[in-house]
């Protein structure tokens, strides 16, 4: 939304008679004022494809391990979803829950816990996840993100230390779907909703508006004004219910923060 304020800058400043009018585009639903953004069930629905394989390949071997990374720079609502929609993950990482590797309450021994008990685990880790516990890369890419530093890159190399130490025998498999989950065809409840954000769209910009973003709140669409629509990022309230529901079906403890 940012460049769709400049591009309204520009043509307010040259008195050009041009309506800008957004949707919600990003599969990351990070937008605020906005209850669902487009591709978000989409990708969520092939994610959990990747999790599914994960769970096959943890319990195939003694001790397995399934850890899926998934997109989710600054939110992990693609991780914290697929998660709940897949019954087969006992850990969720997201950058807005801070997590400890080692010691008492770390991430490490909550896996050793499960592992005892049960012999398999599956993790999913959202890509924007545990920065604290990585080196910053001073490195922005072509969009001027940040570039993040490798948190799946850390566990997989700090995991098989830790456990070799213990001498448990773990099988370890990466899984890291990328861009697969946000190239397919819309299935059918995103392909239905953008149409629905198109009309409104178009009807707002024969209206003769400008500078809006087309949302849907509360069952209605809704125009949000594009500088308030691209103040800040959603994420998750790790005091909400959401989060809590995210915990009671991954069965994982509150993790001592890092």
């Amino acid at each position: 939304m940012r460049a769709a304020e400049a591009i309204v800058a520009e043509i307010t400043a040259r008195g050009l008679p041009i309506g800008v009018v957004g949707i919600p585009k990003t599969i990351d639903n990070d937008m605020r004022f906005v209850a669902r953004t487009f591709g978000f069930l989409t990708a969520v629905e092939k994610a959990t494809e990747a999790i599914a394989c994960a769970h096959t390949e943890a319990v195939g071997a003694p001790y397995g391990i399934g850890l899926v990374k998934l997109m989710g720079r600054s939110s992990g609502f693609i991780a914290a979803t697929a998660a709940m929609g897949l019954k087969h993950v006992n850990f969720v990482l997201i950058p807005e829950e801070r997590f400890a590797l080692y010691g008492p309450g770390g991430f490490l021994e909550a896996l050793d816990g499960r592992l005892t008990r049960r012999g398999h685990a599956v993790v999913v880790v959202a890509e924007g996840a545990g920065q604290h516990l990585l080196p910053p890369t001073n490195e922005t890419d072509a969009s001027g993100n940040p570039v993040l530093g490798d948190i799946c890159g850390l566990i997989l190399a700090e995991a098989k230390a830790y456990f070799k130490d213990k001498g448990l025998p773990i099988t370890l498999k990466y899984i890291d779907p990328s861009y697969i989950i946000r190239s397919v065809p819309a299935n059918i409840a995103d392909a239905v909703y953008c149409g629905f954000l198109g009309q409104h769209a178009v009807h707002a910009g024969m209206a003769g508006k400008t500078g809006l973003l087309v949302s849907s709140m509360h069952d209605r669409y809704v125009h949000v004004p594009l500088a308030l629509a691209s103040a800040d990022r959603r994420s998750i309230d790790t005091d909400s219910d959401f989060w809590q529901a995210v915990l009671d079906s991954t069965g994982q403890p509150r993790l001592a923060r890092g």
